[in-house]
């Protein structure tokens, strides 16, 4: 970096979340125009990913069950990614809980409805036991899927479009830079004071724990912001596809980092829902970098988490 460098900073909503970027270089008019551009990708990507928006590429894919379909490169890339997060996860990740997302209430934007019903009712809730493949067909040459039943694509759309807003900023030369959608973040080279990256644990003071970045994508998923009660019956939107009737509150939130932001978002929703014990067991079988958060307070780390720590 040179003396001249300057933080360049730029915030906008998108995807449901609060999107910033940060950019270290000398002139900011170059900044101005990668904003630009970076804005466009989110937007690009809404209108592929939503599942709240009827004419996104997702909700067409959805209305055309059994049917095969023409796709965009960036919904094959996410739907690769979501055969693979099944697959490596066991079964947890799984993007056809659309249908108990639904039924439980969360069928419209979170943040701008109110997802708490005023008495019980009856819910079912369907167990996923079969393979995701038979249910996802994709053809990467022809660039087209058939659904045989609806999906989600969301849970991991946030990462994806970060990454690709990163790629962007590399191409075009940019060294040393933070994209952060809504806690899913890529940070590349160093901050404006030549150092790693630090990335602060939502919950948990920044003297009592930090994490560097430097290259890396991060992702944290938890329950701390989408619950909701209906009736006596408390819910959240992580909904587990082996045992979809329990919504368990232990685990706060689960932080995972990764080379890619995709990678560390399909991973923690899946830690989330192992809960501690099993989470962090999986995790060092794995050797990925895992931070589990609980309500109280305490703070659990997979042994490969500690390379990261701000000492």
């Amino acid at each position: 970096m040179n003396n001249s460098d300057q933080i360049f900073k730029t915030e906008f909503r998108a995807m449901g979340t609060d999107v910033s970027v940060d950019i270290i270089l000398e002139k900011k008019d170059v900044a101005q125009e990668a904003f630009s551009e970076i804005k466009k990708i989110f937007d690009k990507n809404e209108k592929i990913f939503s599942r709240f928006r009827t004419d996104s590429e997702l909700s067409k894919i959805n209305q055309n069950i059994g049917k095969e379909m023409k796709i965009s490169s960036e919904m094959l890339e996410v739907l690769e990614f979501c055969l693979k997060f099944n697959k490596i996860s066991e079964g947890y990740f799984d993007p056809r809980v659309i249908g108990n997302l639904e039924r439980i209430g969360y069928d419209k934007d979170f943040r701008s409805n109110n997802l708490n019903g005023p008495e019980d009712q009856e819910i079912f809730l369907e167990k996923i036991e079969d393979d995701l493949a038979d249910d996802l067909i994709i053809d990467k040459e022809r660039k087209t899927v058939m659904a045989k039943k609806r999906i989600d694509t969301t849970g991991i759309a946030k990462g994806y479009t970060v990454d690709e807003a990163a790629g962007y900023l590399k191409n075009k030369g940019f060294q040393n830079f933070i994209v952060d959608a809504g806690g899913d973040m890529f940070a590349e080279g160093a901050n404006e004071e030549g150092q790693n990256w630090r990335i602060g644990i939502e919950g948990l003071e920044d003297d009592r724990l930090m994490l560097k970045l430097k290259n890396q994508g991060i992702a944290t998923s938890g329950i701390s912001r989408k619950r909701w009660t209906i009736g006596d019956k408390k819910f959240h939107h992580l909904v587990n596809p082996k045992d979809p009737e329990k919504f368990s509150f232990d685990i706060k939130t689960v932080t995972v980092i990764e080379e890619k932001t995709v990678e560390a978002d399909g991973r923690a929703k899946v830690l989330v829902l192992m809960g501690k014990e099993k989470g962090l067991a999986f995790a060092d079988r794995n050797d990925l970098k895992a931070l589990f958060l609980d309500y109280r307070g305490n703070v659990y780390l997979s042994k490969k988490m500690k390379e990261n720590l701000v000492n």
